[in-house]
């Protein structure tokens, strides 16, 4: 019995799907991350070793895998099975480390080789009780027919985490589970766990119940069958092995075990029977893998969801900034403390401010005198203006940088990638180089509009009473002109530097002109803002780049489950 007519191209697209499992990631700590994850290589695992070879080779032995709680007797059970000491049995616990692989001669070539399990390496020939992490010891039995082969593995509660995980990955790999527990211990939580499993993916299943007492036989039966039907699992076989002492080799008695063995011989030598049971687990196998990516198609959506929150943050954050800077620039606060003590240091505030409502004549006469006369501090006024506007950039960043990292560490995926990059963690280390250097050259803009505008030839005599330098602190002082960041007395300071800078550049440049200079004085400002905090915000982004899903992975993994889908259909 096959899964579909089309092999061929099921098997193509299931290694397409597994390459796209393969390739999966999900670097971001999301809450699904961790058993998406473990999903992902459980996935994987029984792609290698069960699915696609089962696909490649329809005609291999059938593969029972014995397995069950620790202390269920499983390797007991095989000994008894096959009529010799082919897995090591004991007291002690664990007794099975490794698995271990019982054949015909007949069919060694079907697991010598990689087929199947191929992360195991093959040990042939060595002792019973030589076992090596990480192989799988194949033994030759004639007491097996051709056609099948019986796997004892690791406890499924092994105390051994590595166990656990081995014997998982090879119940995962089987034709056949063939699940043996005891009559104390039957309905214990974690065979259910694993036998709903089976049952969600379609695999044939047989029960040994071992141990059991004779008059409790009637009894515990029937409820084993009726928990099987409630898992859905209503059709598996129940083989029971009495209470009963073992003979001088540690074997069961032949009568013991006689039903169990004469089912699997059956089994073996029917090649239809056989069929059927292969038919059954793989069908079951691939109509799962739709449903098993889907997981892994959340997780990878949820990837970028989270990836979207942390890019969120740190865009507005930024942008906040960027106001900030746009309002700082515009409500008057660059022209407090320093700057409104060096402006009036300057042009000699009482004089100034006594001859406001005088002819523009005269207020160009009181500035060149002022600008010829006595050497005056600009520069200080120009060092002022400088110092504010980098704080107001610097300051805003800092404040920015923080609080993408407070929303980093408050959202999913975020403190990872900070713990990952600590120098998220605080501005760049250039910052404070890289903001002098962006208003000494935003300063010399100024100055070059100042020459540009100012190119006609009576302009530039005009220009040339003030000088360029004054000139240019003027239509920053313009530009920073507005009040409404300020209050009491710093309001009328303020509003008369900005007045008489503006009075001063009206009668050389006209009003208008002035208006669209200090309104490309800001905009340039603000364009190399833009540049300064768009390279600290890249940071972010680089390092979240790193850490994410790719875009299309989502789709890529449905678009291959969807394949997989259709040709089973």
């Amino acid at each position: 019995m096959t899964v579909v007519g089309d092999v061929e191209g099921l098997v193509s697209a299931v290694e397409t799907l597994r390459e796209a499992v393969d390739g999966a990631s999900l670097p971001l700590d999301v809450p699904t991350r961790a058993r998406a994850e473990a999903s992902r290589r459980a996935l994987l695992q029984q792609l290698d070793d069960y699915v696609l070879p089962r696909l490649r080779s329809l005609d291999a032995p059938l593969l029972a895998v014995v397995g069950g709680s620790t202390g269920a007797g499983k390797s007991t059970l095989v000994n008894s099975v096959v009529g010799a000491r082919v897995s090591r049995s004991g007291v002690l616990r664990p007794t099975t480390t490794s698995p271990v692989l019982v054949h015909h001669p007949d069919d060694a070539a079907w697991f010598e080789g990689a087929r199947i399990l191929p992360d195991l390496a093959r040990v042939t020939g060595g002792s019973v009780d030589d076992e090596q992490p990480g192989t799988v010891g194949l033994v030759e039995s004639r007491s097996l027919p051709a056609g099948m082969a019986l796997l004892d593995a690791p406890d499924i509660d092994s105390v051994v985490s590595a166990n656990r995980a081995i014997a998982t990955q090879l119940l995962s790999a089987a034709d056949l589970w063939l699940f043996v527990t005891t009559a104390a211990r039957y309905a214990d939580a974690v065979p259910w766990d694993l036998l709903r499993t089976a049952a969600d993916r379609g695999t044939a299943v047989a029960i040994v119940l071992d141990r059991i007492p004779p008059e409790a036989v009637d009894e515990i039966r029937p409820h084993l069958a009726s928990m099987l039907r409630e898992q859905g699992l209503p059709t598996a076989p129940i083989f029971t092995i009495p209470e009963t002492t073992l003979d001088d080799d540690g074997r069961l008695p032949e009568q013991a075990v006689d039903r169990l063995r004469s089912w699997l011989e059956a089994l073996a030598g029917d090649a239809r029977a056989r069929s059927i049971v292969v038919g059954q687990t793989l069908r079951g196998a691939v109509e799962s893998l739709s449903g098993r990516t889907a997981e892994l198609v959340v997780a990878s959506r949820d990837q970028q969801d989270a990836a979207a929150a942390l890019r969120r943050a740190t865009d507005e954050a930024f942008a906040e900034a960027r106001r900030r800077v746009a309002d700082g620039m515009t409500d008057g606060t660059l022209l407090r403390g320093e700057v409104l003590a060096r402006w009036q240091e300057f042009v000699g505030t009482g004089e100034f401010f006594r001859q406001v409502e005088s002819t523009i004549s005269r207020w160009r006469d009181k500035v060149t005198a002022a600008v010829k006369g006595a050497p005056q501090p600009s520069g200080s006024l120009d060092e002022a203006l400088h110092t504010g506007v980098a704080a107001l950039l610097l300051s805003n960043a800092e404040a920015a940088t923080s609080e993408t990292v407070r929303a980093w560490r408050r959202l999913a995926g975020g403190p990872a990638v900070l713990r990952d990059h600590p120098a998220l963690t605080k501005t760049s280390a250039d910052l404070g180089p890289d903001v002098e250097r962006l208003v000494r050259d935003w300063q010399g803009d100024v100055l070059e509009l100042v020459r540009s505008e100012g190119a006609g030839r009576r302009t530039n005599a005009r220009i040339a009473a003030y000088g360029v330098n004054a000139i240019g602190l003027f239509l920053m002082l313009v530009a920073f002109g507005s009040t409404g960041g300020l209050v009491g007395a710093e309001i009328g300071i303020a509003g008369g530097t900005a007045l008489l800078a503006q009075r001063v550049l009206e009668a050389i440049f006209g009003d208008q002109a002035v208006r669209d200079m200090a309104a490309k004085a800001r905009a340039r400002l603000l364009e190399l803002t833009d540049e300064l905090y768009d390279a600290e915000r890249a940071r972010y982004a680089t390092a979240l780049a790193d850490s994410v899903a790719p875009a299309d992975q989502a789709v890529r993994l449905s678009s291959a489950a969807g394949r997989v889908r259709a040709v089973v259909r």
